[in-house]
């Protein structure tokens, strides 16, 4: 201010001396505080890196900073756990499951495909009744939780059950109501209330799609109304498509056309897709999967193709050139007897090195990129999980890396994917809650459910009835 320009002196005597500045607010303490551990991060590239001896320090269900362990032991918290010998990883992910077929673990072994849908999974499950579901979603979620896993996409019947059962164990769950043509339009409208309804639920943790179960299932018309819909309200799609070759085949004779390409034709790739499996995706269908207007990937779940003696497998190196994310998946424990993902994270490793003829490829930090990064790209929450870095959601796990198989580690991206198992994992974290800690299951009873579902077996097995809730016919 210049001279000519300042101001009349004031008439209200001299002022007084400023004051020293006032202290700022204490802040609230931290939610939890991990120290001592080593945690993966990613670069700007997408890349993995280790950093050992850190911290996580989470505020609001978010990750407020990965910081030094010496750094954070001066942040006070209201709760702290010392994961010294542990990795923090990202939760992970399981891109498609059928939680409630948990309570069909086993039931349906050594069989084709044909077989075993049509005399055995759809005649038992024209049985299901909502407690059933129930019971079975709260088995997969513990076994899924003691796994390291914070996430799965899901699509099956009675979903509402399901989202209960999310919304009270503290998992995060993108869920679909699956429908048949089959059954009219009941099935696509009821699978679109579900979604509108239960998006966005137990405080954000539930996302929702729409649910076609395949295109052998599903009339064209359906699928192309079901992507109308999902253009229409916003909401992602997730389905089976191209699952083997045979299927493919299949519709190559009757139809003329690839299942990816009715996908294409009905404009079903125009929408955010999650396609489950398509070992039998061609050659062809990739350019469509490239330059489709939605976002789509695809979830792989190898188990269950060499128990079905498929003759491929997800072509995962085809789709990462084709810009595509992979996610890594169990399908459901009726068909793959587990829902750890670590076991898919080794098999998809080693499966693609067999199939590729090349050592190099698909490496362990590739594995890793699959099991966070892709995966969360594939349920449409690439901006919120699959990395531990400031304002990302606090999914993470800690993995015990003491025991003798996992001993020495020259290579600790390689002890992660080939070496440690899901009883590895000590403690699982979502949105900042502890669902696991130390191994001890926080949020959910395993004996009450393992009881009550070993009375309810009975009924829900029984096949005398003829029943079946759809045909397998491709």
């Amino acid at each position: 201010m210049t001279p000519s320009s300042a101001p009349p002196p004031s008439s209200a005597g001299p002022a007084e001396p400023a004051g020293p500045p006032e202290p700022a607010a204490p802040r609230e303490p931290a939610d939890l505080v991990i120290t001592g551990c080593t945690v993966l991060v990613h670069d700007d590239r997408e890349r993995i890196g280790f950093e050992p001896d850190a911290a996580v320090v989470v505020r609001d269900g978010v990750v407020e900073s990965v910081t030094t362990a010496a750094a954070a032991a001066a942040v006070p918290a209201a709760d702290r756990i010392d994961a010294r010998g542990q990795v923090a990883l990202p939760g992970l992910i399981n891109c498609h499951t059928h939680a409630p077929m948990a309570a069909l673990r086993g039931l349906a072994e050594d069989l084709p495909t044909e077989e075993w849908f049509n005399d055995v999974v759809w005649p038992v499950e024209s049985n299901l009744t909502v407690r059933d579901v129930t019971l079975g979603a709260r088995l997969a979620c513990a076994e899924m939780i003691r796994a390291g896993v914070t996430t799965f996409a899901d699509s099956y019947f009675h979903m509402d059950a399901v989202a209960a059962v999310v919304d009270r164990c503290g998992m995060r769950a993108q869920l679909g109501q699956a429908y048949f043509s089959s059954q009219g339009s009941e099935g696509r409208e009821a699978s679109l209330e579900f979604a509108l309804r239960r998006r966005d639920g137990a405080g954000g943790r539930i996302t929702t799609a729409l649910a076609p179960h395949a295109p052998y299932t599903v009339t064209e018309a359906d699928l192309a109304a079901t992507a109308e819909l999902a253009r229409e309200h916003g909401l992602p799609v997730h389905l089976h498509a191209a699952e083997n070759r045979e299927q493919t085949d299949a519709s190559l004779a009757r139809h003329g056309v690839t299942p990816i390409e009715v996908l294409a034709r009905t404009g079903v790739l125009d929408t955010d897709v999650l396609i489950a499996h398509g070992t039998g995706i061609t050659e062809g269908d990739l350019p469509l999967l490239a330059r489709a207007d939605g976002r789509t990937a695809v979830a792989t779940a190898p188990r269950g193709y060499l128990k079905f003696a498929w003759p491929d497998t997800t072509p995962v190196r085809a789709l990462r050139e084709a810009g595509v994310p992979v996610g890594l998946a169990t399908d459901g424990a009726a068909s793959n007897n587990s829902l750890d993902v670590w076991e898919s994270m080794a098999l998809t490793s080693l499966i693609q090195k067999s199939a590729e003829g090349d050592p190099r490829w698909l490496t362990s930090r590739q594995a890793l990129h699959h099991a966070t990064v892709q995966s969360a790209q594939a349920v449409g929450l690439g901006d919120a999980v699959g990395r531990i870095a400031p304002g990302r959601r606090a999914d993470l796990i800690l993995v015990d890396l003491t025991g003798p198989h996992t001993q020495p580690v020259h290579d600790l991206a390689a002890t992660l994917v080939h070496s440690a198992r899901a009883a590895d994992v000590r403690t699982t974290i979502v949105d900042g809650r502890v669902l696991m800690r130390d191994r001890e299951l926080l949020t959910l009873d395993v004996p009450a459910v393992v009881r009550e579902l070993g009375e309810r077996l009975p009924a829900l097995t029984d096949r005398g009835h003829g029943r079946r809730i759809q045909r397998y016919d491709t």
